[in-house]
């Protein structure tokens, strides 16, 4: 592989398992060195990966949490002595069902976990960025924003967006690019550890299959993406391959533009 990444220093989170764990094994396969962090223990098995050496650092921290976010970046720079890429990719549903049927905890859990995250994660990293004069953020959305049963996540998904746009603004000028992707569907290996541990009912079984065929419906490939397919979009954004790119969230859904 080209080595893109040869050199650079990236922040990546919810990287245990899916689609962050898969981002970190292909920045290191190309020569970066990682921060990767997560809030279950599994994170640390990432010390095993091919090439991971001295060349990674895993943490585990409650990303909801600001105080969390600011202690991961100074570890970071303490670690490697800089920052130039963050990959913010906490996040996911937590229930599947009509809005109405959403508990008040449940709609603020929501929000919590798929928005705050990544807004707590820009806000300490950004400084370390503009100190360099140079970094390059990629939040991972989703083209949930246009979708059924996720309503609480879609709204959440939806600050991400404007987070992206908005910190784009703020920063182009200065040396900080700001993009996010809008994964569809992904196919992936069920989770080791899952975002609800409560067994679903029949009536959420069909919520959620609900989801599935409006999500593949909406894709014009009519399936799920593979989690290669989207790292490979989030590697290119936040490589300098997209040096003239900023303030974009780019579907990857198979032509379901979210």
């Amino acid at each position: 592989m080209t080595p893109r990444f040869q050199g650079k220093v990236a922040v990546v989170t919810g990287s245990a398992q899916g689609i962050g764990r898969g981002v970190v094994e292909r920045m290191l396969a190309e020569g970066g060195r990682i921060v990767a962090v997560d809030r279950a223990e599994i994170v640390h098995e990432l010390r095993e990966l091919p090439g991971a050496a001295d060349r990674i650092l895993t943490l585990t921290a409650d990303l909801e949490r600001n105080a969390d976010c600011e202690r991961v970046m100074a570890e970071a720079v303490r670690h490697f002595g800089r920052i130039d890429i963050l990959v913010n990719n906490v996040g996911g549903t937590i229930w599947a069902k009509p809005f109405e049927h959403y508990a008040e905890h449940e709609i603020e859990a929501e929000v919590r976990r798929s928005l705050f995250p990544t807004l707590w994660c820009c806000h300490a990293a950004l400084p370390i960025m503009l100190e360099q004069g140079r970094g390059a953020i990629v939040n991972v959305s989703s083209i949930a924003t246009r979708g059924v049963n996720r309503v609480p996540y879609g709204a959440a998904k939806g600050g991400v967006n404007a987070l992206t746009a908005c910190l784009a603004f703020e920063t182009a000028e200065r040396g900080v690019r700001v993009n996010a992707t809008a994964p569809g569907g992904t196919e992936a290996p069920p989770r080791r550890i899952p975002r609800n541990t409560a067994e679903q009912t029949e009536q959420e079984k069909v919520w959620y299959q609900q989801i599935v065929d409006q999500t593949k419906s909406s894709s014009l490939m009519k399936r799920y993406g593979t989690i290669d397919e989207q790292v490979g979009a989030i590697l290119f954004l936040a490589s300098d391959e997209a040096s003239y790119i900023t303030g974009v969230v780019l579907p990857i859904g198979g032509g379901d533009m979210g």
